[in-house]
């Protein structure tokens, strides 16, 4: 099994029992690699070593795995900024620990990032709705540390909403293009798009 097979497989740990978790993991690779529209109940099944059939007795719809699989990232990515928004710091030291700990995740992850950022136009409305709740959090949770930033006078930032959904698409971007076989790690990028973040909102590095 490779690295990232091995990683797609740890992530979804929580998903029980082993044959749903074999379901979702293996409805991530299809979708990743053949977009969701183009993907098959029967592709699915066949990843995970089961019959068409055997999947509908843990999801009765491909629409209802892949609201699952979003669900769950977007959750992760919640807490991933949420934890940074509510540390003790200052706003630069918390902004920086937010892109560094959301970029790490879409590097490390970025199969399950890539299905769970750009095929949200898949959901149903309903599903739709709950994920773009979640996604309104995230942008709360790195606004609120720019805010802070500006009313500190640590932050020059004219426009704040514009500069949240910017940090926020160059964070998520990373899924698009981050090669494990590539010459950074998930650490180094994140680093990199810390200083690059901090550079951009006025910031001085903080030190770590």
């Amino acid at each position: 099994m490779s690295t990232e097979a091995q990683q797609t497989q740890e992530e979804w740990a929580d998903v029980t029992p082993d044959a749903a978790r074999r379901l979702v993991t293996a409805a991530v690779e299809a979708f990743a690699e053949r977009g969701y529209h183009a993907t098959t109940t029967r592709d699915i099944a066949g990843r995970a070593g089961m019959s068409p059939a055997a999947l509908y007795i843990h999801y009765k719809t491909k629409e209802e795995l892949l609201f699952q699989i979003s669900g769950v990232g977007h959750r992760l990515a919640l807490d991933i900024l949420e934890r940074a928004a509510n540390a003790d710091g200052t706003p630069a030291e918390r902004l920086a620990q937010a892109v560094r700990d959301f970029v790490r995740w879409h590097a490390e992850h970025h199969t399950t990032a890539c299905v769970v950022q750009y095929e949200l136009g898949a959901l149903a409305e309903e599903h739709y709705a709950e994920v773009v709740a979640l996604r309104r959090g995230t942008d709360r949770a790195v606004r609120s540390i720019i805010q802070d930033g500006v009313a500190a006078g640590d932050f020059d930032v004219p426009d704040v909403a514009g500069t949240s959904l910017a940090v926020l698409s160059l964070c998520i971007d990373v899924a698009r293009w981050f090669n494990t076989e590539g010459r950074r790690t998930p650490g180094e990028v994140g680093e990199l798009y810390a200083d690059l973040v901090l550079r951009m909102v006025g910031a001085v590095r903080p030190s770590v």
